[in-house]
């Protein structure tokens, strides 16, 4: 379990990162797109470029980012009984639905998105708007983002295994979103 365990604190380390990264992208959408704003409508200046690249920072944290949020245990679940589990019932839970919805989701995600990437990138697809950007740093968002959270579903179920066994001490206390 050890060697599977150091993988899992591997992808951790990677999502982590690609996390960053994500939190950086908001940062820069919202610079640019209150720079825009400002030249749109104090110099009457205007690119589709500063639009599209809101739109792939915008992706770009989408895309990285809900790796972080499966590591961190918050993402959206239906717990109309869930929150009324044991911890051991509710990692039974977890594994279940990594196991048979999340990781062939999202390897079947990532190999259909792989093939309209490498399109993309042959062909140094651009956008049809005028000032437009190339497309494919975009379009490798999707199964590079649907590739790490498959890996941070793997992840997961390793950590919820090694639980289950006494091997890994995780925090699984999971509360009910604010309504």
């Amino acid at each position: 379990m050890n060697p599977l365990l150091k993988f899992s604190a591997l992808v951790d380390d990677i999502n982590t990162r690609f996390g960053t990264l994500a939190n950086w992208a908001i940062i820069l959408s919202c610079f640019i797109s209150c720079g825009n704003a400002l030249i749109r409508f104090g110099f009457s200046i205007s690119s589709n470029a500063w639009l599209e690249i809101q739109w792939y920072l915008f992706a770009l944290c989408v895309m990285l980012g809900a790796s972080v949020v499966l590591r961190l245990n918050e993402h959206v679940r239906v717990d109309i009984f869930y929150g009324q589990f044991s911890t051991r019932a509710k990692v039974y839970v977890d594994i279940f639905g990594l196991v048979v919805f999340l990781l062939p989701v999202m390897g079947l995600m990532a190999y259909l998105a792989l093939p309209q990437f490498l399109k993309m990138f042959a062909n140094n697809e651009m956008s049809s708007n005028a000032g437009g950007l190339i497309r494919w740093p975009a379009m490798l968002l999707l199964p590079l983002g649907f590739f790490m959270v498959f890996l941070q579903g793997l992840s997961e179920t390793i950590k919820r295994v090694a639980w289950l066994r006494g091997e890994f001490e995780m925090n699984l206390v999971y509360e009910r979103p604010l309504q």
